[in-house]
């Protein structure tokens, strides 16, 4: 016999939900209407699988049943959402039917497209739910973004992307990876953006919710994913919110002194600017640096992320090889000042028009983009290995055509060349020290923090001591 076709839209999948008669639990959705639980209703025997639906939707109301918060559409209120729900079933139906009965608890809390059309359409969604009977829960929280241009379009996402996050815990806890493929299912990313997902829970201990980020990004499901530097992930839009931001841009592989240096250059002319204000810092890593002939190789990306961690570092992942788009990305985010911080030969490479030939307007409307927002471009200098001469932002030699628009933007004061860095750590190059790291010799120590050169020994960190034996 063969094995039963997994659905692939909303309706077959709430019916599979309906179906199983080990299901069973509660619907609380707040702020888009009751999106997710209409899905069980419309397609029958729902009363099977519903224990309770409720809609808090007045703020007093919300606030007397799961207590009160701060915001109404964030990660704490859901979570009280979920724990409540989950209790009131276990107390009022663990004794009778606990034995045959794998409970859950639905939740959301969603600002849609309002009647004014105004604010950020989004929301946190998420189920705490036994894969089997009397066993510990396991739980799965999102974030999504509408991108819906009404707000019924937004609803109806909404109550699908629901309903695949319901069928999923049920159906795929066992493949977390092809839950979380499966959650555009019957939709596409011009509808929904899922920029964050957390596994936890009995099921879940073995995840790492680091590549579950990773995987947002590499799917199109998100443009970004960010974790902090214990790993805890964090909603983008939150991290940056009316913040003033600097971002480093590398492969960090592994993260090194000179990477230390750059941001510590960078942060200082950043704090100063800004008047002592401190800004949020992040180490970005662009997906096609973490690409090793078209795939991802998690392992170096759990290397460089442990590296990174060890640092105290906020790693940001993201889809935006361009720079202008990363930095409009997070211009959406905070009217805060932005600042990137790069060394003067990756600077070189953004001059390149070749990279820009999709746009109409070239090089020029990168940099036009790229800038809008008063945006500065901190410049760490590099040693040339030629001619043994420093070079930095003024000094850099740029493609013929262009060295107006270099000159303009340095007198503009868009391209800030960084002083007080320590010229010791110039000859150090991220291949080289790579290189050696794998080879087993000692050259590399003295290029990367102690704490980073302990973890890399210790756990192997960038293939240490893969080719040979350490001398």
């Amino acid at each position: 016999m063969s094995a039963p076709v997994e659905p692939r839209d909303a309706r077959g999948k709430a019916l599979a939900v309906n179906l199983d008669a080990r299901r069973y639990g509660t619907f609380a959705e707040i702020g888009a209407g009751q999106e997710v639980v209409r899905w069980f209703f419309r397609v029958g025997g729902a009363a099977g699988t519903i224990a309770k639906s409720i809609s808090a939707y007045d703020m007093t109301v919300s606030d007397a049943i799961y207590g009160p918060c701060h915001r109404y559409v964030c990660r704490e209120r859901l979570l009280s959402m979920l724990e409540r729900e989950q209790l009131l079933l276990r107390e009022r139906l663990a004794e009778s039917r606990g034995a045959e009965t794998a409970f859950f608890s639905f939740a959301d809390t969603v600002t849609a497209r309002s009647f004014k059309g105004t604010g950020e359409c989004h929301g946190w969604m998420g189920i705490k739910f036994q894969a089997e009977p009397c066993e510990p829960a396991s739980q799965i929280l999102l974030h999504v973004r509408m991108l819906d241009g009404d707000a019924a379009q937004q609803q109806e996402a909404l109550g699908i992307v629901g309903v695949n996050l319901v069928y999923g815990a049920a159906f795929l806890h066992g493949d977390p990876e092809k839950l979380l493929r499966s959650l555009l299912d019957d939709l596409s990313t011009d509808r929904i953006e899922i920029d964050l997902i957390e596994f936890g829970g009995a099921r879940f201990s073995e995840v790492d919710n680091r590549v579950m980020s990773l995987r947002l990004v590499e799917l199109g499901l998100s443009g970004v994913a960010a974790f902090g530097p214990d790993g805890a992930l964090l909603q983008p839009s939150e991290l940056l919110h009316g913040k003033p931001v600097l971002i480093e841009r590398g492969s960090f592989r592994p993260v090194t002194r000179v990477h230390l240096d750059m941001i510590g250059c960078a942060r200082q002319a950043f704090r100063a600017e800004l008047g002592g204000e401190e800004p949020v810092v992040l180490a970005e890593i662009t997906m096609r640096n973490l690409l090793s002939e078209g795939a991802l190789d998690l392992r170096d990306f759990l290397d460089r992320a442990d590296a990174l961690a060890a640092m105290g570092y906020t790693v940001l992942i993201s889809n935006y090889f361009e720079y202008f788009k990363l930095a409009s990305f997070v211009a959406r985010h905070t009217r805060k000042p932005i600042a990137l911080v790069m060394g003067a030969n990756l600077l070189r490479e953004v001059f390149e028009e070749r990279f820009y030939d999709e746009l109409d307007g070239g090089v020029l409307e990168a940099f036009g983009r790229l800038f809008r927002n008063h945006l500065r471009v901190f410049v760490y200098p590099f040693l040339d290995p030629i001619t043994q001469r420093i070079v930095d932002a003024r000094s850099l030699e740029v493609p013929s055509g262009l060295a107006q628009l270099h000159g303009y933007l340095c007198e503009r004061g868009s391209l800030v060349a960084l002083s007080g860095y320590d010229e010791r750590l110039l000859p150090f190059y991220s291949k080289q020290v790579l290189d050696s790291i794998r080879k087993g010799t000692r050259a590399w120590e003295d290029a990367v923090p102690e704490r980073v050169a302990r973890l890399i020994r210790e756990r192997g960190l960038f293939g240490f001591g893969a080719e040979r034996p350490r001398a």
